[in-house]
């Protein structure tokens, strides 16, 4: 349990994103729009509109569940199946998110703009390298 640093980190790193997107959950436009969600989900959320709330609250059940399994690997959480394989999942999406989101940012930034698509991408690749170096701390004992 003391030799997973990189697996608590990345599980600190996960957290941290559920807590920032509860933020946009609960405090809305301005949370949406300092975190540059687009003017779309800016205006949705402004309008009341269900979608960005829907949406925001899928992607934290998803980040809370990769939470639990890093901390599940690490052993401070219960055995979780398949956790290997999920482990592989966390850093393929996010990895692939990533990179995506640098290609994004330089050929076609939308109304994120540039700075969304970099910022959350250097976020993306480091909670990815995190995972990847706490899953090959402890491979073996998973």
């Amino acid at each position: 349990m003391d030799d997973t640093p990189w697996l608590l980190l990345a599980a600190a790193g996960t957290a941290l994103a559920v807590l920032l997107h509860i933020g946009c959950i609960i405090f809305g436009a301005r949370w949406y729009a300092f975190f540059g969600a687009g003017e779309r989900m800016v205006r949705l959320s402004r309008a009341g509109h269900p979608f960005p709330t829907a949406i925001t609250t899928a992607i934290t059940a998803v980040l809370a569940l990769w939470t639990a399994y890093a901390l599940s690997a690490a052993g401070w959480l219960p055995v979780l199946p398949g956790r290997q394989e999920v482990l592989v999942l966390i850093i393929a999406v996010i990895g692939v998110r990533g990179l995506a989101g640098l290609l994004i940012g330089r050929v076609r930034p939308g109304c994120n703009g540039a700075r969304f698509w970099y910022t959350s991408s250097a976020a993306c690749l480091t909670l990815a390298g995190l995972h990847l170096a706490g899953s090959v701390q402890v491979w073996t004992r998973l």
